[in-house]
């Protein structure tokens, strides 16, 4: 109970120009109501005073004529106060919704102010000098690259891009079967020749 009771009222949605447009559109609904009224009246009355003139009542229908005649001026009246109200609501209908555009484009104007404080003239600038320097420094890469290069070395490249992109084994060197540098016939036999000299001399030594 004491949870019920000691709740916060929220606070309503219902503005003052809400309450205003209310009470006008109440004020018009009656003023219809009365017009009707009147009108049906008016019918009334007229079919009285024809009916008087048939039976001779001549001053009897005048006098409903000129009654008719005054209530025909409070019939006028009445229309211009109905269309004077279906204006002023309308206008206050429109007010709010214009009220609504100011009230978005000042939430926009100070997210954009915001937004200006975040990121300055001075910040763009300087991110776009760093990002021009970037590309300048990859620039000047690419063309040493490219300079270190001869147009046999790009050629080659090129067709080794071009294997691996279809597929294909590049043909390697094949390995030589002779060890690098081999020693020739004439040095492998020199051994041989200087053993078969030496045998006999050291048969005779050894006699």
């Amino acid at each position: 109970m004491g949870n019920v009771f000691g709740r916060k009222s929220q606070p309503s949605r219902v503005t003052e120009q809400d309450k205003a447009i209310l009470q006008l559109k109440q004020q018009r609904d009656k003023l219809k109501q009365y017009h009707k009224r009147i009108y049906l009246q008016l019918q009334k009355e007229r079919l009285l005073a024809k009916q008087l003139l048939k039976d001779g009542k001549k001053e009897k229908a005048l006098l409903l004529l000129k009654k008719k005649r005054y209530q025909d001026q409070l019939l006028e009246k009445t229309e211009n106060q109905i269309s004077n109200l279906e204006h002023m609501v309308q206008d206050i209908e429109f007010m709010q919704i214009e009220m609504k555009v100011i009230e978005g484009l000042k939430v926009g104007n100070d997210c954009l102010k915001s937004m200006h404080k975040i990121m300055s003239i001075e910040d763009v600038e300087r991110i776009m000098d760093e990002t021009q320097d970037s590309i300048d420094y990859q620039k000047q890469i690419d063309e040493l690259l490219a300079g270190a290069l001869t147009q046999e070395d790009e050629d080659a490249v090129l067709a080794e891009l071009e294997a691996i992109t279809q597929g294909e084994d590049l043909a390697l060197p094949e390995v030589p079967t002779e060890p690098i540098g081999g020693v020739p016939e004439a040095a492998k036999a020199e051994p041989e020749r200087r053993e078969a000299k030496n045998t006999p001399e050291r048969e005779m030594l050894a006699a």
